[in-house]
């Protein structure tokens, strides 16, 4: 049974229009599946109790088959399965991670969408149009075609990655045989069901922010009441900007999955410290901008009310000065022929305006709201570089990113 989605069309008559529900964590097939065995249910994630058994299926099971084969445990540079940090980062960190963070992140874009149709940035006439955005939002939430996607594309990058096993690869993973590498019970296991469950997790997530981030540009598309002197400084919409740090946890997630499999190469190699900080600061260009994408969109109607503003403000300002400069002089220097009756006193002064809007900001995203994105995407990094290079070094490199 799919769910309910709320009414497409507002109320009849001039009543208010409802807010709709937007939950990012709820819906979809997968969601669907795990309701109907039980796993949650519609009032309770019960993202912990689901967080274990992904983590018993996807980690304990390779853990099981490669303690009966003898691959458990041993010398750390034939890396067994307890010592592959590539199995812990993904089947076991990654994973909880992406479970546990469910309710975190849909409370907090649930309160951002809730704040932003309620409070008065949006228009009164506005509001169906949200709601009707919203609708959108939450079909392409529920949308079984983008699972699927999801779904074959995690079975597909699992099999391609399986076919770059080699003499590198972890013992437990795959044996040599007389004509190159075979995988092993556990082997066969990570790439039927540990690696797509890991992939199609990341996948899902991300097709769920892109969802967030067209919706967020269908709503900047509306008649939005912003003002140039808001005391944000970004017209009353610096709240929106927030978002990325609900997704922190994921992109912590990420890093560490990133960074296991660089370990490898570091130890084996080593690496220079140049080159740790170019990859430090490309994966976090990458993550950047990521989480701009959606906010772009506001960059436009920000913009248009800088250039409003700024031109209402000068226009008033030119009215203003010139009645000063008669009331002070007795006639105007310049085109004394214009009757302009009006008395410096009875034009209001648009200096704060004009500066406040000199001073608007037209993309809602700052420094201080990427900082915990940006330590969850770099702090895995520095712990890897950190085996071959000196930890001051990567931390000064880090906060020179940072801020």
């Amino acid at each position: 049974m799919r769910h309910p989605l709320p009414p497409a069309e507002p109320p009849p008559g001039d009543g208010p229009v409802p807010v709709v529900d937007f939950q990012i964590a709820h819906g979809g097939p997968f969601y669907e599946l795990q309701r109907r065995v039980g796993l949650l249910h519609d009032q309770a994630l019960a993202s912990g109790r689901r967080a274990i058994v992904a983590v018993a299926l996807a980690w304990g099971v390779p853990l099981v088959l490669s303690a009966l084969a003898g691959h458990a445990v041993g010398p750390y540079q034939d890396r067994p399965f307890l010592a592959d940090l590539g199995a812990w980062a993904r089947f076991v960190i990654g994973i909880a991670i992406f479970f546990a963070m469910e309710r975190m992140v849909e409370e907090r874009l649930r309160h951002l969408h809730r704040r932003m149709v309620d409070a008065a940035i949006l228009a009164p006439r506005a509001r169906a149009d949200a709601a009707q955005a919203a609708i959108r939002a939450l079909r392409r939430r529920n949308s079984a075609l983008a699972e699927a996607v999801c779904c074959v594309l995690a079975f597909a990058i699992s099999a391609v990655a399986a076919l770059g096993i080699d003499a590198d690869s972890p013992q437990w993973l795959a044996q040599p045989d007389g004509t190159g590498f075979h995988l092993t019970p556990a082997g066969w296991w990570c790439l039927l069901v540990s690696n797509p469950l890991f992939l199609f997790l990341i996948l899902r997530w991300s097709w769920r922010h892109l969802v967030w981030g067209l919706l967020l540009r269908d709503i900047a598309s509306l008649d939005l009441r912003l003002v140039a002197s808001h005391p944000d400084g970004v017209g009353g919409l610096a709240f929106v900007g927030d978002y990325p740090k609900a997704f922190a946890a994921f992109v912590f997630a990420l890093s560490c999955a990133v960074a296991a499999p660089l370990a490898y190469g570091v130890l084996r190699g080593g690496i220079e410290l140049k080159v740790w900080s170019q990859v430090m600061a490309i994966w976090l260009v990458l993550v950047a901008l990521a989480f701009a994408f959606p906010l772009a969109a506001f960059v436009s109607p920000l913009g248009r009310l800088r250039s409003e503003t700024l031109a209402a403000a000068s226009a008033l300002a030119t009215r203003r000065e010139r009645a000063v400069e008669r009331d002070v002089l007795g006639h105007n220097i310049m085109a004394t022929q214009d009757a302009e009756p009006s008395a410096a006193a009875d034009i209001a002064d648009p200096a704060k305006c004009f500066a406040a809007a000199g001073k608007l900001r037209t993309f809602p995203l700052r420094k201080a709201t990427l900082l915990p994105v940006g330590i969850a995407a770099l702090l895995p990094l520095v712990a890897v570089g950190a085996t071959q290079l000196p930890i001051r070094e990567l931390l000064k490199i880090a906060r020179g990113l940072l801020l």
